[in-house]
Order: structure tokens, then sequence, then C-alpha cells
């Protein structure tokens, strides 16, 4: 047992770790990091042009470690994350049509979702797949700060790791944690001030990842179905807020803009350094206490999701309080 949760917990994530920064080393000091620059603009939150294929390097490390620990990937899973990567590789070097984005993306969702939950019943197919696209879309939208896309990766899948390891299921620990230390590798050059961004290329399978591992650690039996949205609930709850907000004031919800409560606290005073450490605090909360609630009987569980929601419902009405908004 010993050997094998040392494999899982250093070996596969140790190599996608250097990976992942050997590679963003090399974008950032090459001119290969000028493929794809993000030009400062009035909805941005950086003040000068900044590369923004690292998620390139965070791929690589993932890569790295998936073939060095030998897992058998299934033909559709890995169909789902080229078409994702692809399409926003061609959109970070080129840009593509939001309509043709969201297809991709929603065809990925279906494709991965069906083929993992072939036997569940059909309503719940299309909640999987419906969520699994908004999960995809949310973590794009909420990589606009320095360090905290990259942070919620690390935390987030950190925490899937951590459950699975403590549920006895190494090698889908060692998934999870690859994952985790390729986006600490990446967070190394993401960290504010930062010197690139994941782009779409990182963003958008991250998203995808999230919520298509949450859905196969449930049907693993390592958590509950509730586990993965309070890991990633500082990202779930913010986008949807934002979402929601705008959808009542009937905004166009597919332009950029900055309205997120994380743009928010940046240009309030907050900075990208605060910001960014204050929302890893609340990550790490929320992972932990979902990672606690695994092993706790029913209703104590359903106390502490409660309590999660109170939580979230205290501190967004503090926040509009505090913060400016934007119109």
């Amino acid at each position: 047992m010993i050997p094998a949760i040392v494999n899982a917990v250093l070996i596969p994530p140790a190599l996608a770790l250097a990976v992942s920064a050997a590679t963003i080393a090399l974008l950032v000091r090459t001119r290969a990091g000028t493929l794809a620059l993000d030009l400062p603009n009035q909805r941005s939150l950086h003040l000068v042009p900044t590369p923004r294929l690292g998620g390139i390097g965070i791929i690589a490390g993932v890569a790295a470690a998936w073939l060095y620990a030998g897992f058998e990937l299934s033909t559709p899973f890995i169909l789902v994350l080229v078409l994702l990567i692809g399409i926003s590789l061609l959109d970070d070097l080129h840009g593509v049509a939001v309509q043709w984005r969201f297809i991709v993306h929603l065809a990925g969702a279906a494709l991965g979702i069906s083929a993992a939950m072939h036997a569940q019943e059909p309503w719940l197919l299309v909640l999987a797949v419906v969520a699994t696209t908004w999960m995809i879309n949310l973590y794009n939208f909420m990589d606009g700060s320095d360090g905290l896309a990259g942070g919620m990766a690390a935390i987030g899948f950190g925490a899937y790791g951590l459950a699975a390891l403590i549920a006895g299921d190494f090698s889908f620990a060692t998934v999870n944690l690859s994952i985790a230390a390729s986006a600490l590798g990446f967070l190394l050059f993401n960290f504010p001030p930062a010197r690139v961004f994941m782009g779409d290329a990182g963003a958008i399978p991250l998203g995808f990842l999230a919520a298509f591992l949450d859905i196969t650690g449930t049907l693993r039996h390592d958590w509950q179905a509730w586990f993965g949205v309070v890991v990633f609930s500082p990202f779930i709850i913010d986008a949807s807020v934002t979402l929601c907000r705008r959808l009542m004031r009937r905004a166009k919800v597919w332009q950029a803009h900055k309205e997120h409560y994380y743009q928010r606290l940046v240009e309030s005073g907050w900075g990208h350094r605060k910001t960014a450490l204050a929302e890893y605090a609340l990550m790490l909360v929320c992972g932990g206490a979902a990672i606690t609630g695994t092993r706790l009987d029913a209703p104590v569980q359903a106390a502490l999701i409660a309590s999660v929601g109170l939580g979230y419902a205290a501190l967004i009405i503090a926040l509009e309080r505090k913060l400016p908004r934007h119109a």
C-alpha cells in the first residue's frame, strides 16, 4: 500500500509540475510566447500585453504524468479533450466566433457524459451535460485575474486527489493530483504579477475536467454528488450569481465584462495579489469542508451543505454593500 501511495502522491504529480513549469518557461523566454498575446482593453484587469498560451504547459504536464502512470483512457474521453483543446487553442491564436465555441463545448460535454453515464436515467444525463457545459464556460469566465484560475485548479483538483486517496482509489487520486501539480507549475509564472495567462487552451479543458472527474468520482463511490460543487463553489457561485444578475438586467451575457466579484475586488483597491490570496483561503475552506463531509452521516452532510450556502449568502450580501458596481 505504501508504494502505491508514494507513486500516486509523488512521482506522477512531480513529473507534471516539472514538465508544466519547463514548458511555460520555454514559452515565456522565447518568441513562441508572442504567438498569442492578451492585449489590455477596457474590460481587462492587466495593463501590459501578456502571453496567453500557458495552458499548453498545463496540458503538457498532465499528459506526461498520465503517460508515465500508464492510464488506459477511453476513446470518447480523449476525443473530447482533443476537441476542447483544439478549438480553444485556435481561439487563442486567431479567434473563433462564440457560437462555434459553444457548439463544440456542448458537443464535447454530451459525448463525454454519455460515455461515462450511459447506464443512468435520461434526465440525469441531460442535467449532467448542462452542468458540464456550464462548468466549461464558467471556468473560462473566472480566468481573468492573476493567479485565480491556476489556484482554483491546484486546490480543487488537489481536493479531488486527497478525497480519492482517503477512499483508497489510488489511480484516480493520481489522475487528479497530476492536474493539481501541473497547475502549480503554471502558477509559478501566473501568480501576481503574472508573466503568462493560461488562455482558453487551459481554462476550457480544466472546466471540463472539474465537472467530468467529479461525476467520475461519484460513480466510483469515492464521494457524493455534491462534493465537486462545494470544492469548486468559489468559481461556481461567483459566475452563476453574476450571470443571473446580468440576465435579469437583459445584458448580453456572452460579452466580456467586469462584473464578477473577483474583478470588482481587484478594482476596489485589493489588487491581484490580495484578491488571489483571499480566494485561496475561500477555496481551501471549501475544499476542506467537502473532504471532511464525505465521511459524515447524511444528516450532517446536509447541515454542512446548508452552512456553505448560508455562508455564501452572507458573503454576497457583504460584498454587494462594499463593492462598487460596473454598468
